[in-house]
């Protein structure tokens, strides 16, 4: 993993490289099969550091979506003593797989 950046997508970041599969939070690209994330928070490429304040100016990274799905499910349970309540919901995130095909200066 010698080139690799930090992205922000869905208000969290992520270490990338390219030829890396991941997921992250729900994209809308609808018709697209391609997307360009822009906010790159620090690059390494080629043995040289670049840090962002707050981005990286002319970086990009070209990933490709593989799939729209749902997370595992998650049970959010709310309860109080004493008083005969309780109350269960589950919660299945929007996730999106994608792969990262290039990390362009």
């Amino acid at each position: 993993m010698s080139n690799w950046a930090i992205i922000k997508t869905g208000g969290k970041q992520y270490k990338v490289a390219e030829g890396e599969k991941l997921a992250v939070e729900k994209i809308d690209a609808a018709g697209k099969d391609t997307i360009q994330l822009n906010e790159v928070l620090l690059v390494k490429k080629n043995g040289t550091l670049k840090i962002g304040k707050p981005l990286v100016a002319n970086i990009k990274v070209k990933a490709k979506i593989l799939e729209n799905f749902k997370d595992k499910k998650i049970r959010v349970v709310k309860f109080k003593s004493k008083s005969r309540y309780l109350r269960t919901r589950g919660h299945r995130q929007q996730k999106t797989k994608i792969l990262i095909e290039k990390i362009s200066v």
